[in-house]
């Protein structure tokens, strides 16, 4: 099976060779980059947050293998949906999933499920891909959606994950998409934005689950991001630094109705 892009021509550009110019100059080429457990990267439209998704991705080596994990904004599938396509198709050619990995990751995690209706129409992986690609020609992706899943079950998967990942012992990066709070003015949107980000740098993904619940920020993938915090966690990570917090408001003008978006990288 074949995943066909969702949001090519919406998101990002379909046609490649604009593609790849768009990419080209989002990613940094100045910078060294170090290696790192995993990363947080926001997903929006590139117009809104590509360049600041690019700044995170240049900032980190690019194994050929890397676990996605990102919200289910549509609700479809299972809780945890593992893509069950052979490749994703992007406008740049396909990439294909690790499917060795996967299919393990499927058998030793109970709560995995392989399905790709929560995959299907959802930009929050699609979107990293031709950043990842560009930084990865032999790149190997597991595509994961989380819906709704308790704090409990999200430390539970990392726990599982890192377990995995030591068990191979191949270089694996964690990849967490994430967009902060939404559709606020751009003040309050700051200071809420603010809080989650003190629970991230603090490197605390139970504080970070429960300051997004009690304060009701709409931070779309908090789950993948606790999901991945925990997994670096146990295979050593001990920081979480933030790259940069920006917001849309700073593209359109409009500073009523902002999301906002911020970047780490967890070493």
């Amino acid at each position: 099976m074949i995943r066909q892009p969702a949001v090519a021509g919406s998101f990002y550009p379909a046609d490649a060779n604009q593609l790849t110019s768009d990419v080209q100059r989002l990613l940094q080429t100045d910078v060294e980059p170090h290696q790192a457990y995993g990363i947080i990267v926001p997903h929006a439209g590139y117009i809104y947050s590509g360049a600041l998704a690019g700044e995170v991705i240049s900032t980190v080596e690019i194994p050929e293998k890397v676990i996605l994990l990102g919200p289910n904004h549509h609700g479809a599938g299972p809780a945890l949906s593992v893509s069950n396509a052979d490749e994703w198709l992007t406008p740049l050619g396909p990439i294909p999933v690790a499917t060795e990995l996967r299919n393990q990751l499927v058998r030793d995690i109970p709560q995995l499920s392989l399905d790709n209706q929560a995959h299907q129409y959802e930009h929050s992986l699609e979107v990293m891909l031709p950043f990842l690609l560009q930084r990865q020609a032999a790149l190997e992706i597991i595509p994961i959606a989380v819906a709704w899943i308790g704090l409990e079950d999200c430390l539970n998967l990392g726990d599982a994950l890192a377990r995995e990942i030591k068990r191979l012992g191949d270089d694996i990066l964690l990849l967490a998409s994430t967009d902060m709070n939404h559709f606020k003015p751009a003040d309050e949107t700051e200071r809420l934005d603010a809080m989650a980000i003190a629970a991230m740098t603090g490197y605390d993904p139970e504080r970070l689950y429960q300051v997004v619940r009690d304060n009701r920020i709409s931070m779309c993938g908090v789950l993948p991001a606790v999901v991945v915090m925990q997994a670096a966690r146990k295979l050593g990570a001990t920081s979480c630094q933030l790259i940069r917090h920006t917001h849309s408001g700073k593209v359109n003008g409009d500073y009523h109705n902002v999301v906002g978006y911020a970047g780490f990288t967890i070493q």
